[in-house]
């Protein structure tokens, strides 16, 4: 079912230059799934080598072409949704209706971008004299290094291999290694699709020496990374040396206020369906908890009755809504978040600890917290995993300082039904992406991204395709 990936280079599969290979661990059992090549430097050099040829011949490549070929990859990875969703499943763990979903997320991509790359416009200027004329036009910014997360392993590459392969660039993308099958499907159907097989590369391996080669290339004129805030910060350091174009979708600590003019059990019901998604691990999962204190009681009870009520396993089994953590570094993160916000005053209204029955694997039982008070790392820190902490507040301009008082900016949710309340809050709430009554945020369609250090750019919507454009001005004399 799960098979060892190799790399993908000038589309050509092929184990590392010297052999060496990684496991891929099953979240859920902690046994291995099977392995990842590790690229060394000759293989990065031969991948640079092919996306530099790959370049020149996509972006020569008509849009209209492009948007075909993109649109035959899209359906490509709806026929094989089983078959992707199964292998996300098993080196993520979670479940099955999740990974099938993400999968369509996935799919989406591709054909939002079929069709955008029809719709790179340029612009005419009118110009001062009848002698002149002056335009605008957009041209792919060159091979781009995609760096992509564990927690969405088909969503978050496709956006980045989509996105560039839709402005007519070439890509190098290098997953997670947790999760590196779904992203390889992804590489497959471009290929089957008609993708130039050096257009499309995939490499595994290291990511420090990984990242490092690619982005001292020249070849490399553009970098997409999702990822932590201090992986974020290292890369930024290392494109400033080759003035490479950045976009960057980094950590968050999404807050979601509860106003005191809503129904605190429906606002529960919508926090917790988002806050134990893909069990907790989602970037713009809502992760701090702010109920008018009117509303406290009966908010954070029915949280904690949907946590208690959630049934936990392997993503694969029927009728398991929570998977485990990624990896033991998460789990042992979310013992000692609860401990901390314990130590400081907090109460655990639900979960809190490994659930009984899971000797195996990452599991970590979906936690609820009140009364969390600021201080605790919780509240301070984006807990990437199935912890909901809740707090309480008494006026607007309290709850908004406390909500924008940390450096990320990613995303923000706010429960009102009260038309200026809900207005004010969504424009003060200083993020890149707002939910209103509304916790699914993620589409295609609209932009993705966020402000602060949660990041730079933008992905998808019509702002998407811009991040991997050059805007080239050219003035023109009719006469000499």
């Amino acid at each position: 079912m799960y098979h060892d990936l190799g790399l993908c280079i000038a589309g050509q599969w092929r184990a590392s230059a010297d052999g060496a290979t990684r496991p891929v661990i099953d979240p859920a059992t902690e046994e291995p799934l099977g392995s990842i090549a590790m690229a060394t430097a000759a293989d990065i050099d031969a991948a640079l080598a092919a996306a530099e040829r790959g370049f020149a011949r996509w972006r020569r490549t008509g849009p209209w072409e492009r948007g075909a070929i993109l649109r035959r990859a899209a359906d490509l990875i709806r026929a094989r949704t089983e078959e992707i969703a199964t292998l996300m499943s098993l080196e993520t763990g979670k479940p099955l209706a999740e990974a099938r979903a993400e999968t369509g997320a996935a799919a989406d991509q591709f054909e939002w971008y079929a069709e955008e790359t029809k719709r790179i416009y340029g612009q005419i200027i009118e110009a001062r004299g009848p002698e002149s004329r002056m335009a605008v036009i957009h041209q792919p910014v060159g091979v781009v290094a995609a760096f992509s997360a564990w927690n969405f392993p088909a969503l978050l590459p496709a956006r980045k291999i989509a996105a560039a392969l839709g402005a007519g660039c070439a890509v190098i993308v290098k997953p997670a290694g947790e999760a590196p099958a779904s992203c390889a499907e992804l590489v497959r159907a471009c290929h089957d699709a008609g993708v130039p097989a050096e257009a499309v590369n995939f490499l595994t391996g290291d990511s420090r020496m990984i990242a490092e080669r690619l982005l001292a290339s020249p070849i490399v004129r553009k970098v997409s990374l999702t990822g932590s805030v201090p992986v974020g910060k290292e890369i930024l350091r290392l494109a400033a040396e080759g003035v490479k174009r950045v976009s960057m979708e980094l950590g968050g600590h999404s807050p979601v206020i509860v106003f005191d003019d809503v129904d605190p059990e429906r606002a529960a019901e919508a926090c917790a369906a988002a806050k134990f998604r893909n069990c907790g691990q989602v970037c713009i999962s809502p992760t701090r908890f702010y109920v008018h204190e009117s509303l406290y009681g009966r908010f954070s009870a029915r949280f904690a009755e949907l946590a208690r009520g959630l049934r936990i396993g392997r993503g694969l089994e029927d009728g398991v809504q929570m998977g485990p953590m990624a990896n033991a570094r998460g789990l042992a993160t979310m013992e000692e978040l609860v401990a901390d916000a314990v130590s400081r005053g907090a109460e655990i209204l639900a979960g809190g600890q490994r659930p009984e029955g899971f000797n195996r694997g990452f599991f970590f039982a979906p936690t609820v917290l009140g009364h969390v008070p600021d201080s605790a790392r919780v509240m301070q820190e984006e807990p990437f995993g199935p912890i909901a902490p809740i707090t309480t507040f008494r006026d607007y301009d309290e709850v908004m300082a406390r909500a924008n008082a940390l450096p990320y900016g990613l995303a923000g949710y706010v429960f009102s039904n009260d038309l200026a309340t809900a207005t004010r809050a969504w424009e003060d709430l200083e993020c890149g992406m707002v939910g209103v009554n509304e916790m699914l945020l993620a589409t295609a369609e609209a932009p993705f991204g966020g402000i602060k250090e949660s990041g730079m750019g933008r992905e998808g919507g019509a702002l998407g395709i811009h991040d991997y454009l050059e805007p080239k001005y050219v003035k023109v004399r009719l006469k000499v």
